[in-house]
């Protein structure tokens, strides 16, 4: 088994010129990585990229470790094919029934892995899942391997703005906040570049406040559009419940940009200003949290996958109670850039008590254009104040 054109040297230069080898663990990618141990119901996961003479790993669950010997690798011989690659039963697989890692710890059974490209198209990585126990994949199950790994692929693989267009998007953001009395509001975005392909949205409806944030893959005017249409379908029929509206604006996405690998991660959320329920469906983000007023943050975990991604996934809505001086905090992934690093949560934690959620907002915008964000940075926070 491999592939007798493959150039090892092209792909070694690949990897090197990415700058990703022995670097932080990154949120956005370790996202994808416990969405796909809760979809696929597996007890390992990777996001590998094959080094001259290892395998390091970007994110891993159950592997204990972020490094392997490369010589006998799974991950290994699915970037050499260039392809998905499955095995059900390694034991009882003539290429792998002797391989260190089956006969000897984890002891591995099955495997299935797709490769990830860098940018000039070289196979540097893969996404993969494992198990100590024989197991079978459907049709469905590979292609939603494959797109996930897509995810990945994009997640790690610094882009190129589309374009330099100078349309204006502000029309897109609120003008201010709604008024909610016994709440405090904040939120803000900023552009990268030219066009920003985030979104956030709140206005009251029959005395709840809905809220939303969307962040579409991609630099340019094409995610600048798509972030538009997810506003606007979110808007649509505001009777709808949360897990209509979201499903509704999956299957347009679907319909009209299926298959061109841009994906939107989304929370929508309501909030009964009455009671403190805060009610949410979370496509794909997980970057939503509580702030207890106690400094705990409770992330707010859900296993849906972003909309876009073609698979007719039925959301559900899950509710948390926010008590007085408890705030309910969104962000894109660009914000994770400008935190610090060794310690975010603190970070915001302590900008929150000192400054209040509309000055933590303002210095997020400061150190985004401080530090030339790379990615588009919105933040909104919803504080529960008595």
């Amino acid at each position: 088994m491999g592939d007798s054109l493959f150039d090892d040297d092209r792909r070694q230069r690949a990897i090197e010129a990415l700058g990703i080898l022995d670097s932080r663990p990154d949120e956005r990618v370790d996202r994808v990585t416990r969405l796909a141990q809760e979809l696929f119901d597996v007890p390992m996961v990777s996001v590998t990229l094959i080094d001259r003479d290892r395998q390091w790993r970007k994110s891993q669950i159950g592997l204990g470790g972020n490094e392997a010997p490369r010589e006998g690798a799974f991950c290994d011989l699915t970037v050499r094919t260039g392809d998905t690659l499955i095995v059900e039963d390694a034991s009882v697989d003539d290429y792998f029934a002797d391989n260190p890692f089956v006969v000897g710890d984890p002891h591995l059974r099955f495997y299935a892995g797709h490769p990830l490209q860098a940018p000039g198209g070289e196979h540097v990585g893969t996404l993969c899942i494992l198990d100590t126990q024989p197991r079978t994949l459907d049709a469905r199950d590979i292609e939603l391997l494959r797109e996930m790994a897509t995810w990945v692929q994009k997640e790690l693989m610094a882009e190129d703005d589309l374009d330099l267009a100078t349309v204006v998007q502000r029309a897109l953001l609120p003008d201010g906040s709604p008024e909610v009395p016994g709440y405090t509001l904040a939120g803000a975005a900023i552009a990268s570049g030219q066009l920003m392909g985030d979104m956030y949205d709140w206005y009251l409806h029959d005395g709840k406040l809905r809220v939303s944030l969307a962040d579409v893959m991609g630099k340019g005017t094409g995610p600048a559009i798509i972030a538009a249409s997810v506003r606007a379908a979110l808007r649509t029929a505001p009777d709808r419940d949360l897990a209509a509206a979201v499903s509704e604006v999956d299957r347009l996405l679907e319909n009209d940009i299926g298959r061109s690998g841009i994906f939107v991660t989304a929370v929508h959320a309501e909030l009964d200003p009455a009671t403190g329920t805060l009610s949410w469906v979370d496509a794909g983000h997980s970057l939503a949290f509580v702030l207890r007023a106690s400094g705990e943050w409770r992330p707010l975990r859900s296993t849906g996958l972003p909309l876009g991604m073609g698979f007719d996934m039925e959301r559900s809505v899950t509710t948390v109670q926010l008590e007085p001086g408890d705030a309910f905090l969104c962000c894109s992934d660009g914000l994770l850039d400008i935190l610090d690093p060794d310690d975010p949560f603190g970070h915001v934690s302590r900008v929150v008590g000192d400054q209040g959620p509309a000055g933590a907002v303002l210095e997020a915008l400061r150190l985004a254009e401080e530090r030339k964000a790379p990615d588009d940075v919105t933040v909104l926070m919803v504080r529960r104040d008595r």
